[in-house]
């Protein structure tokens, strides 16, 4: 069962060039942080700072088309992590149909922030207790 996870901080450190989100469970105390790239740092920070760029940047991009093309996005997923990796899905629902599509949690993020309410943001349970040993 997916646990709900809410954005909690985005972290851009200038000593070493590292950035990173750290999301914080809804209804629970247990926390995730994972290490994401520059720009997706920065686009992810600018949204939530409400400081929309002069063009629309990818993740915007992507939302105008899947809803000009009849999609709505439902919620990004944190599926597993594989050899220092971790991997999520965007669900996109389109009529009755609930497209999964495969993309990187810093991605999934930046696309949930990018939706006035965010999108709901889940990571799978056995994800969670692999970082804690719960």
């Amino acid at each position: 069962m997916p646990v709900m996870m809410e954005l909690t901080r985005v972290v851009d450190c200038d000593l070493n060039d590292q950035h990173w989100i750290h999301l914080t469970e809804v209804q629970g105390t247990r926390t995730f942080t994972i290490v994401i790239g520059q720009v997706e740092a920065q686009v992810i920070n600018r949204r939530l700072l409400e400081e929309p760029p002069f063009r629309p940047m990818t993740h915007q991009l992507l939302k105008n088309i899947v809803e000009t093309l009849g999609g709505q996005f439902q919620d990004v997923v944190i599926t597993e992590l594989r050899e220092h990796t971790y991997f999520a899905v965007v669900r996109i629902r389109v009529g009755d149909t609930v497209h999964t599509i495969d993309c990187r949690p810093s991605d999934g993020v930046a696309i949930a922030v990018h939706h006035s309410p965010i999108l709901p943001i889940y990571i799978e349970e056995n994800v969670l207790r692999s970082l804690t040993g719960l």
